[in-house]
């Protein structure tokens, strides 16, 4: 029997703390409300818990893990080109497709972009930091497809165009992310990109 469960396995802690902490947290926001703010727990679940676990038990500073201003020179322009060429495509889409129109439509309000940007700031440090940073580590740009995959399945129950999508938008966002060195330019294209969503399928851009 001992002889049977012999291994020779030998796992690196940084990279099981990021995949089990990582895939707890999704499930947790999944089923549980902590707050009555939605905006609040995912800030809580997505940025505050892993910011804490990278200062206090993997001793690291946040800006290894893309909380930091990066190359702008290139992060600007890449985000604002970014915008340009996705927003045909949402356009198409968001007017195009009933299941986008019949989802997205009833949540436009006027603290729908304050919201949605409040909100994707824990979430894209979440995917496109804190994930994608710490498996670089070991796995180098192998990471960009190791983030891409939980963020897509996190989509799952949206429209099945978008969810179909997201492990290519999810890579892309992390190119970003890997090439600027910081998370808040895959951020804020992504906050475009969910406003924008939002303003079309509710026909407030006519």
């Amino acid at each position: 029997m001992r002889t049977l469960l012999q291994t020779n396995l030998r796992f690196d802690r940084h990279t099981a703390v990021l995949t089990v902490v990582s895939t707890l947290l999704l499930m947790v926001d999944h089923y549980h409300r902590l707050t009555p703010w939605k905006v609040l727990d995912r800030n809580i679940l997505y940025f505050a818990v892993p910011l804490g676990i990278t200062m206090l038990f993997f001793r690291r500073s946040p800006s290894e893990y893309g909380f930091r201003l990066g190359d702008w020179r290139v992060g600007v322009p890449l985000t604002l080109a970014g915008m340009l060429l996705i927003a045909p495509v949402l356009w198409l889409l968001g007017r195009g497709d009933v299941s986008m129109r019949e989802y997205y439509a009833w949540q436009l309000n006027a603290a729908m972009p304050l919201e949605t940007f409040l909100e994707l700031f824990g979430w894209e440090f979440f995917f496109r930091g804190w994930l994608l940073f710490g498996y670089a580590r070991r796995f180098g740009a192998e990471a960009l497809w190791l983030q891409a995959v939980p963020f897509a399945l996190a989509h799952i129950g949206k429209p099945e165009v978008e969810t179909l999508s997201t492990i290519f938008g999810g890579f892309a966002f992390g190119w970003l992310a890997y090439r600027t060195r910081s998370f808040l330019y895959p951020f804020l294209l992504h906050w475009f990109v969910a406003t924008f969503t939002v303003l079309v399928a509710a026909g407030a851009l006519g």
